[in-house]
């Protein structure tokens, strides 16, 4: 649903963005700058896997649409065990996104654990959305063994994980809770959302959310949609007590939202007035080059809205318990300012903290970075998009070329993914069509630049997403609804973790991918340099077919050609060229270098030099993909 509102988003954040012109990877031990604005560039590629946690260890098989949680099951935060994550570390992941952990709406009685029930008027699924958060202090007693000590059990997953090598990242949705936030495990001192909020105004630089005085929230109705699909409940009654109604989590302004606004979820008043403009201090001309550290010490004695302070404090709160990192939901919806404020405060505690966000706007893209202090973007209207159009055979790949230089000095900044839960399954119908299908897409995506590589789980053993949930439907795994994924759960093996139950094609889709990852996050040419080769082989090769994709990376003790078909009926045979420019800059005299292929080390090939310029013989099937090292 989020990508049907981007637009109508967009445009209500752009107002709150307009008077801000154009004006950081993970601090580690320095190497060579791979992007202009990085305070300290990563010396690796990281990789993060992706997992819904509510699903990764459910073995249940049933799949009932609209099934509870006792006909489909729910995994738990103790399904992650030293096995499984020792599995996940070996496919060549650095870091764990655990998706779904903060206490969300859901359609479940826990009132003996002081968990009040939510009304499935104002809950999507039942499960419950994650971005719908109901307590940031606490988790989702989902995931727990014993609800009462589901802190305890999500601080032993922190343990377990860093003693298996891992970092962990967690969602933070700042610009919307759940309509009935309800902190039940405030630290001391800590007021919930709204409780000090001045309800009888529409506006207060220090109110949490906006309201509509006067007015009260109306449940949205469709002809085509029946929460929890008709089931009869208690609190089905097509009314959620709010007066006065609050604004929705999308910006809309009405008592009685759309169906397909986010209903279930309130915005988020950080001082932005309802014409869009500024009620808090803004960044100095010239910080987009200033670090952390300058950016904290701006802050350090500046008043500001009541709403900076709840979510650095909620930041912080988890980052003192081990976090390292989190994945910001919908980050373009709220003020750079604010992102400066709470960027620079987590860094100040850890300085290699992961922060990730979700960003949709390319012409923003830069503010976020040098202004915001994020560390990561999602790299999706441009890389992914278009590698989604290669696949469908609605374009070449050549432009990646142009993106790749379009984003040069950021590139670092730009994760890479081609599968997540907010997007169709790259295995799906709807996608590729099939896992196979990916792979050069997948390479493309891991070895093009310096960025993170992340993939979504059950994308290793090609899960297309077939499911009918309920509220979530087919070609996404859905994050509403109580679901098994069935390609993964072959993979768990009831808890085995062994990929016992996988196909033979499924098994060598994971060896593929464990292959690629651990390749990239140890090799040093791909924090080097970048240069496409593909308008020379357009031009000079014979044979150079239209679904073909080849680029160099390089750096002092690693020189790398990556090849690959996104066709998949074609097989190519050519001459690939390496220009004289590449061959200069690696010092090449004219002679015969023998090359060594890095994903399977099967392919024999060789790099012939004459009169300065490079040739390598291909032969590559269809989905293929060559790395060929030179060193």
């Amino acid at each position: 649903m989020k990508k049907v509102l981007l637009l109508a988003l967009i445009a209500c954040t752009l107002s709150a963005n307009a008077q801000i012109k154009k004006k950081k990877a993970m601090p580690t031990k320095k190497t060579e700058a791979v992007s202009k604005k990085s305070e300290t560039p990563a010396e690796r590629k990281a990789v993060v896997y992706q997992v819904f946690t509510r699903l990764f260890g459910n073995t249940n098989r049933n799949n009932k649409p609209w099934g509870t949680i006792e006909d489909n099951g729910v995994g738990k935060f103790n399904d992650f065990t030293d096995k499984a994550l020792q599995e996940i570390k070996k496919l060549g992941v650095t870091h764990i996104w655990y998706t779904g952990v903060p206490h969300h709406a859901l359609v479940n009685d826990y009132t003996k654990y002081g968990i009040s029930n939510d009304d499935p008027d104002v809950v999507k699924g039942r499960a419950g959305s994650p971005y719908a958060v109901k307590d940031y202090y606490n988790v989702n007693p989902d995931l727990a063994v014993n609800p009462a000590n589901r802190l305890q059990e999500f601080e032993a997953l922190i343990l377990r994980t860093h003693a298996n090598g891992l970092k962990l990242l967690i969602d933070i949705v700042p610009n919307h809770v759940a309509r009935k936030y309800e902190g039940k495990s405030n630290p001391k001192g800590v007021r919930d959302f709204g409780a000090d909020d001045n309800k009888i105004v529409e506006y207060d630089r220090n109110n949490n959310f906006y309201y509509i005085p006067g007015e009260r929230f109306q449940v949205p109705t469709s002809d085509n949609y029946r929460p929890l699909n008709g089931e009869s409940n208690p609190l089905i009654d097509n009314n959620f007590d709010e007066k006065p109604a609050k604004w929705t989590g999308n910006g809309t302004r009405l008592a009685k939202p759309d169906i397909n606004d986010w209903y279930e979820t309130v915005k988020i008043n950080y001082g932005i007035r309802p014409d869009g403009s500024k009620d808090f201090p803004e960044l100095p001309a010239g910080f987009d080059t200033k670090s952390y550290n300058e950016h904290y010490a701006f802050w350090a004695n500046k008043d500001v809205p009541n709403s900076w302070k709840k979510f650095r404090d909620i930041a912080l709160y988890w980052t003192a318990k081990g976090v390292d990192g989190f994945r910001y939901d919908m980050a373009e919806m709220v003020p750079y300012e604010f992102w400066s404020y709470m960027n620079s405060a987590i860094k100040m505690k850890n300085p290699n903290a992961f922060l990730l966000a979700e960003v949709y706007n390319p012409n923003e893209y830069r503010n976020y970075i040098n202004l915001g202090k994020m560390d990561y973007l999602y790299d999706k209207v441009d890389l992914y998009d278009h590698l989604k159009q290669v696949i469908y055979g609605k374009a070449l790949p050549d432009p990646i070329s142009q993106i790749q230089e379009k984003f040069a000095d950021i590139e670092h900044h730009m994760l890479h993914f081609l599968d997540n839960h907010d997007e169709q399954r790259l295995a799906s119908a709807a996608f590729a069509g099939t896992p196979e299908k990916g792979k050069p897409l997948m390479v493309i995506s891991a070895t093009i630049s310096s960025s993170p590589t992340m993939i979504y789980f059950g994308q290793e053993v090609g899960e297309a997403g077939n499911e009918d949930a309920g509220f979530g439907k087919p070609t996404r795994t859905s994050i509403f609804d109580y679901v098994g994924v069935p390609n993964h759960q072959r993979w768990t093996n009831e808890g085995k973790f062994d990929g016992g139950k996988l196909s033979e094609s499924e098994k060598d889709l994971r060896d593929f991918y464990a292959r690629l990852l651990n390749f990239s996050i140890n090799s040093s040419a791909l924090m080097g340099k970048f240069s496409e080769i593909q308008n020379i082989n357009r031009e000079k090769s014979t044979g150079y077919d239209e679904g073909l994709y080849s680029f160099v990376r390089w750096s002092d003790t690693e020189k790398l050609i990556v090849v690959t078909n996104c066709s998949w009926v074609t097989k190519s045979n050519f001459n690939l060229v390496v220009p004289s420019a590449i061959i200069n800059q690696w010092n090449l005299k004219d002679g015969t270098y023998p090359l060594n292929e890095q994903l399977y080390q099967k392919t024999q090939a060789e790099l012939v030099v004459t009169d300065g310029e490079g040739k390598i013989r291909i032969s590559i099937e269809p989905s293929e993909s060559f790395i060929f090292s030179l060193k």
